[in-house]
């Protein structure tokens, strides 16, 4: 069992207007641009609701979002996804400061992280299994099971095989980084319950569709299911503005 949950810490995120650099000093891709005009116009032809989405926001900036998150490499871009299992992203936040603040204003590296005691995690405030996890990481890019340049080189399966076979890591924590760490175009976040909410409203659903449901639906947006998350990410949490 891991600590996966239908928390929205990605989701979260896309309330803000402006971006960052991104993993290991480069630019993120798209945070000032306008969505993909190719993409774009694919969904539009794909989903009639889409169309709708995308036609209501000509100026949209799918990548605006990370404005909310620092600018993190690999092992930091997973150390925030973890950290947020279970929690919004206020609550992330305020425990990943806690945990810069020991770390001289920024993400301990993998060696500094093993270094500590396991008890200055916790007194962050979280939990002794997500410090396991990080622990767990941390161990995997110090001997090279995984880092920046492997990660960017593998396919989105095997990100996922890969983070997932870490215990306390499972597809919303592995769909989180590709979005967030790797700008994926193909990513669908099928167990979060703020893109669940979304669709049930977008598509007249009488409940919140389950993980089945969300995949049938979003399989026509394919190859560009993270574009069209974005999408219906910002029609939801419009509502509340």
């Amino acid at each position: 069992m891991t600590l996966e949950s239908e928390a929205d810490t990605v989701a979260g995120a896309l309330r803000a207007k402006r971006a960052r650099p991104g993993p290991a000093g480069r630019p993120r891709k798209g945070g000032s641009a306008v969505a993909d005009p190719t993409a774009r116009e694919f969904l539009r032809r794909a989903d009639p609701v889409l169309r709708a989405l995308i036609d209501a926001r000509p100026d949209f900036h799918p990548r605006a979002w990370l404005d909310e998150l620092p600018p993190f490499d690999a092992f930091g871009t997973l150390i925030f996804q973890v950290v947020g299992q279970q929690l919004s992203v206020s609550a992330t936040r305020t425990i990943v400061s806690r945990l810069q603040q020991r770390f001289g204003g920024r993400m301990p590296s993998p060696q500094e992280l093993l270094a500590v005691d396991p008890h200055e995690l916790r007194a962050s405030g979280m939990s002794n299994r997500k410090g396991a996890t990080l622990r767990a990481l941390a161990e995997r890019f110090l001997d090279g099971r995984l880092g920046d340049e492997s990660l960017a080189r593998m396919t989105d399966e095997e990100i996922e095989a890969t983070l997932t076979d870490v215990p306390g890591i499972g597809p919303w924590t592995a769909h989180g980084f590709l979005i967030v760490a790797l700008d994926r175009p193909d990513v669908l976040l099928s167990g979060d319950l703020a893109l669940r909410r979304a669709v049930q409203h977008a598509y007249a659903f009488d409940h919140p569709p389950t993980e089945d449901e969300m995949v049938q639906v979003a399989e026509r947006w394919r190859p560009y299911r993270s574009l069209a998350v974005s999408y219906l990410f910002a029609s939801e949490f419009e509502k509340g503005t």
